[in-house]
């Protein structure tokens, strides 16, 4: 496995492996054979930043079977899925704050990200599994009640595009097969959320593929895969929430009143 990074020094952003308690400092694009540039840097001392910057971020609802039977929904014949704003990415480490304009609920959900490496369109399953770079973590932070505020019409995208509400790192990890692990999510250290990623209704192959009939995935574009039993609201002042996935790494933002 290899893992990732984006990150600031000296007001320029770097890309690197990560390499035990330091970061390989690589040259080019991270899609496109980056090369080593012979300097490291201490990975304590690196201001991370998302790893990538997607065109687009597709996320799914209704993508776990755990889920789907407790909220007690038909299982979706088809990938089921909303555009949220590429504006609403924050890094791992960054506070998110609420919205001016909305003093309701606030959701988080832990996630996988899958993290497409190349230009794909019309892609069979086999290709669709070639087409993915990597996996990440993401917290898809959602403005739980105006989803069905108007009762003409869901507002999906505005409730998950706030700013900062896109929080995903802290690496993307390849060489990675995320089917046997789980996503675990603490909110101020309490575990919430221990969900198999077995469990998936669209695995990242097959949920590839199937969006890639829609529209063309392009390279850093990032899929969230949606969320499973344990998702909540945040109600402190200052809520923590970290969540992990066994071979990703930790990603941890902290959301405040």
């Amino acid at each position: 496995m290899a893992h990732w990074v984006r990150f600031e020094q000296d007001g320029q952003v770097q890309l690197g492996l990560i390499d035990g308690e330091e970061i390989v400092v690589h040259e080019g694009d991270l899609f496109a054979a980056p090369r080593p540039s012979g300097r490291r840097y201490p990975l304590h001392e690196a201001k991370l930043l998302p790893p990538c910057q997607p065109s687009k971020i597709i996320a799914l609802w209704n993508n776990f079977h755990q889920l789907a039977a407790k909220l007690e929904v038909a299982i979706p014949a088809e990938p089921l899925y909303l555009l949220k704003a590429v504006s609403s990415i924050a890094a791992p480490g960054a506070d998110v704050y609420r919205p001016a304009s909305y003093t309701e609920r606030v959701v988080y959900e832990g996630e996988l990200g899958i993290v497409i490496g190349c230009a794909t369109s019309n892609a069979s399953e086999r290709e669709a599994a070639e087409a993915i770079f990597g996996y990440t973590c993401v917290n898809d932070i959602t403005a739980g009640d105006i989803i069905s505020r108007d009762k003409t019409f869901a507002q999906w995208a505005r409730a998950k595009s706030f700013d900062g509400f896109g929080p995903f790192g802290p690496a993307i990890t390849t060489g990675l097969d995320p089917i046997k692990l789980h996503v675990r999510t603490e909110l101020n250290g309490a575990e919430r959320q221990n969900y198999p990623l077995s469990d998936m209704i669209f695995p990242p192959a097959l949920l590839v593929s199937l969006l890639s009939q829609d529209m063309t995935l392009l390279p850093g574009d990032l899929i969230c895969c949606g969320t499973s039993l344990g998702g909540g609201s945040m109600k402190e002042p200052v809520n923590t929430v970290s969540v992990s996935i066994e071979g990703i790494g930790t990603l941890t933002n902290r959301f405040l009143q």
